[in-house]
């Protein structure tokens, strides 16, 4: 394991291990695979999607900072909308994200913190931008990474989601490269061709290695 990120651990009583992969690599599963073995699992995308639900604290601002158009018949974000203008107008995707990323932070803070109050010995953040931000290596004692050949991204998050090739390949466009993930991690789990048995095991081994 990488000494860069341990320091942090000697200040606290729970191992926060940062999770990531691009889209489709199934780093949410494997975090998910963690907490059944006794981790708890902060999940970024959830929390994220939580603020622009109906009723989200992200609404009212969304509204304010796009206009009713982008604000769905039932209260929500229209995330079909959004999505078609993030990727045609990057300074949209910077305004949307000034909005949501300061609401979700401070949703992991609570997350974690709660997380650490109840005594949990590993905390597995769920973080799909960790290599995007230079916010989370001093925050993090390890990062593992979970990837895969990007035809295998696509393939899943079209049978997962329906999205067209290409609108995968655009996300993935604006996500860190593989290359890039993988140099920032102290593990790297290669979820290529492995049965969920097999990625269960795998975070089992995780998982008693740090100690949860």
């Amino acid at each position: 394991m990488a000494t860069a990120h341990t320091a942090s651990s000697q200040k606290r009583h729970s191992f926060h291990l940062g999770v990531t992969g691009g889209i489709g690599s199934g780093k949410s599963t494997f975090a998910a695979l963690l907490a059944r073995h006794g981790a708890a699992h902060v999940d970024a995308d959830a929390l994220s999607r939580a603020t622009t639900a109906a009723g989200g604290s992200a609404i009212a601002a969304i509204r304010a900072q796009f206009g009713d158009d982008f604000i769905d018949a039932g209260g929500a974000l229209d995330r079909e909308r959004m999505r078609a203008l993030v990727f045609a107008e990057p300074l949209a995707r910077n305004r949307l994200q000034a909005i949501i990323h300061p609401l979700v932070g401070e949703a992991i803070a609570r997350a974690t913190a709660q997380a650490e109050h109840s005594g949990k010995r590993l905390i597995a953040l769920d973080l799909p931008l960790l290599t995007e931000s230079s916010h989370w290596p001093a925050r993090l004692d390890a990062v593992l990474v979970v990837d895969c050949q990007e035809s295998t991204q696509i393939e899943r998050v079209r049978v997962r989601s329906g999205l067209q090739p290409q609108a995968v390949e655009a996300i993935m466009a604006a996500q860190s490269s593989r290359a890039v993930r993988c140099m920032a991690a102290d593990w790297v789990v290669y979820n290529d061709g492995l049965s969920l048995q097999q990625l269960e095991a795998l975070a089992a081994q995780v998982a008693t290695s740090l100690g949860a």
